[in-house]
């Protein structure tokens, strides 16, 4: 067994290298491919790709950080600063896929295999796709003399159409529909993960009308639908096990999967060291980007009764415990709000969100553990959720929206059973019929659809901070989102210590003094325009609104090119036949 493993190792190490270079004793095709043990061995080393902690995405319309967005700045990135131009994994993948045809071992268990491996060369692609767009379609591994080291890219539509053909493959020959662990790819992972492609690639020809691409849109709709459906029929249900206050927390912080509702978890072991820095990425004020939601999205979430929050009068002008009264329950386990509680030393303690780290005054808690040991230390063991049963429900909604089909039924059965987990009572059964005002004048002001607007309002809460706002904001073409102020909390009034976990004890004080009198144990933070040095000070009190905003003075700027990242320049200078994306 200890060969067997040291050959794979030495497959899967050196994919990036030329294999027709190493000699032939060195690795051989026989330890590996012909018993299912070989073929599950080296299918292992392909998870590797999942990322290995929680992961922390800042390219979205409603998340505010602590630095400048250089993609974002005019004339502040180009092809010379570009990443990600990377194939060794496909290299690994495909030698799998080439070598899998020993007769020795059943067809059906090579094409489970099969399958798992053609899920991931799907995954790979994906993900280059919507960086890169045009790419080589490559399905084999190359050697030294192979033309394709040095051809041009193939369209875009023809990449999309060869990841629905890997993963119509992995659904039909992966035998494990459902996992209780979790943790292997199953037929209905990569039928989730169809779900996520499909809806990718219908509204992108939907809305990126400049590539003429409308007339196919509904055909990969009703792909997202189907492969939503297969889903649905597999035996998942959405966890309400710890009740509206804290069940969708507990997806993100158990260390062992949710599986009635985790589809695939990365996972951690503290006993065998393999841990990640979860907490200190949203506590530490020296370590990240501290990133912090934007009041204006917020304000998306609903009462509990399921009426808007902007539609209570004088919601501009609630304080931080006020607006955080009577809200979607999710509200309270996506940020600290009042009530909001950590361990510390064994015990339990109201916690404020920390002020030197809020740079909107909104403090998130949806991924961190409530032990403060876990802090400043890498030794967090919760899961890092890939894919979950509420993001299959949210695409086949949206999917259904897109297409005009979308029933009471289906919306009762997808939106309705979310809104119930997060504690929401009204109009759970029924779809919208009056489009939300404030969605449409802040966020949407092409969509008029009352289905469409309540889905993207739904999209965001469920899976904020998961990193699905990027992929959205370019399908949907809304790019100039990203150059939104980043409002943070309203404030009352200068000068006024404020109580802000309802603990009876004063927390914050917002001042524009720089010098202030200071109350024992009160936190102040200056939001005056310029720092005593006379550099521009980040946090800000904007005057007309009374609300703090997070570096008021850093222009954003949009431009549709950015809707796909440069190929880099080091590779075009590898290969010209690459060709530079439009624009750059």
């Amino acid at each position: 067994m200890k060969k067997l493993i040291y050959v794979i190792l030495i497959v899967a190490g050196t994919f990036a290298c030329d294999m027709i270079e190493l000699p032939e004793s060195k690795i051989s095709r026989e330890p590996i491919f012909n018993s299912e043990v070989g073929l599950k061995l080296y299918t292992n080393s392909f998870y590797e790709t999942f990322p290995n902690a929680p992961a922390l995405h800042t390219n979205s319309y409603y998340i505010a950080i602590n630095s400048v967005i250089k993609y974002f700045t005019e004339n502040g990135f180009s092809a010379e600063e570009s990443s990600g131009w990377n194939w060794g994994t496909l290299r690994n993948v495909n030698y799998f896929i080439e070598n899998n045809n020993n007769e020795s071992v059943p067809l059906e268990v090579r094409n489970n295999y099969q399958g798992i491996a053609r899920f991931f060369r799907a995954y790979f692609y994906f993900g280059m796709m919507q960086r890169f767009g045009d790419l080589p379609w490559i399905d084999h591994p190359l050697d030294v003399k192979d033309e394709l080291l040095y051809s041009g890219r193939d369209p875009r539509t023809l990449i999309v159409e060869k990841i629905k053909e890997d993963l119509d493959f992995a659904i039909a020959n992966i035998k494990e529909r459902k996992d209780n662990t979790s943790s292997t790819i199953t037929s209905s992972v990569a039928a989730a993960f169809k779900s996520r492609v499909c809806l990718w690639e219908g509204t992108f020809r939907k809305y990126q009308t400049s590539y003429g691409l409308q007339s196919s849109a509904n055909e990969w709709l009703q792909e997202a639908v189907d492969a939503a459906e297969y889903v649905m029929n597999s035996g998942y249900s959405i966890y309400t096990g710890d009740g509206p206050e804290l069940s969708y927390r507990k997806l993100f912080m158990s260390s062992v999967p949710v599986s009635s509702e985790v589809l695939y978890a990365v996972t951690f072991d503290t006993d065998q060291g393999v841990v990640h820095s979860g907490n200190r990425r949203y506590t530490s004020v020296t370590y990240g980007s501290s990133p912090a939601p934007t009041r204006s999205f917020v304000n998306t979430f609903l009462t509990l009764d399921g009426t808007p929050f902007t539609d209570t009068e004088g919601y501009q002008t609630k304080s931080f415990t006020e607006e955080c009264q009577n809200r979607d329950y999710r509200l309270s386990q996506t940020i600290r709000t009042p009530g909001f509680t950590r361990i510390s030393g064994g015990q339990t303690v109201r916690t404020a969100p920390n002020y030197a780290y809020a740079i909107t005054g909104y403090h998130i808690c949806k991924f961190t553990l409530d032990d403060v040991q876990f802090d400043n230390v890498d030794v967090c063991d919760n899961n890092a959720i890939i894919f979950r049963y509420a993001e299959v429900l949210l695409n086949y909604a949206e999917a259904k929206a897109e297409l005009g089909s979308l029933t009471d039924s289906d919306w009762s059965k997808t939106i309705g059973v979310l809104r119930a987990r997060a504690g929401i009572t009204g109009g759970l059964d029924t779809k919208p019929i009056v489009a939300d005002s404030y969605m449409k004048e802040r966020f949407f002001p092409e969509i008029s659809n009352p289905e469409i607007l309540e889905i993207r309002r739904e999209r965001a809460i469920e899976l904020s901070f998961e990193g699905f706002s990027w992929a959205d904001i370019c399908r949907w073409k809304v790019g100039e989102l990203v150059t939104e102020i980043w409002d943070g909390i309203y404030i009352p009034e200068l000068d006024v210590p404020y109580d802000m976990d309802d603990d009876g004890k004063l927390d914050v004080c917002f001042t524009k003094d720089l010098n202030p009198e200071k109350v024992p144990g009160v936190f102040y933070l200056y939001v005056g325009e310029t720092l005593e040095s006379g550099a521009v000070n980040n946090v800000q009190l904007d005057d007309a609104t009374q609300s703090i905003v997070f570096m008021k003075d850093q222009i954003r700027t949009w431009h549709d090119k950015l809707y796909f990242y440069p190929i880099p320049a080091n590779d075009l200078v590898k290969n010209s036949n690459l060709g530079q994306n439009p624009g750059w």
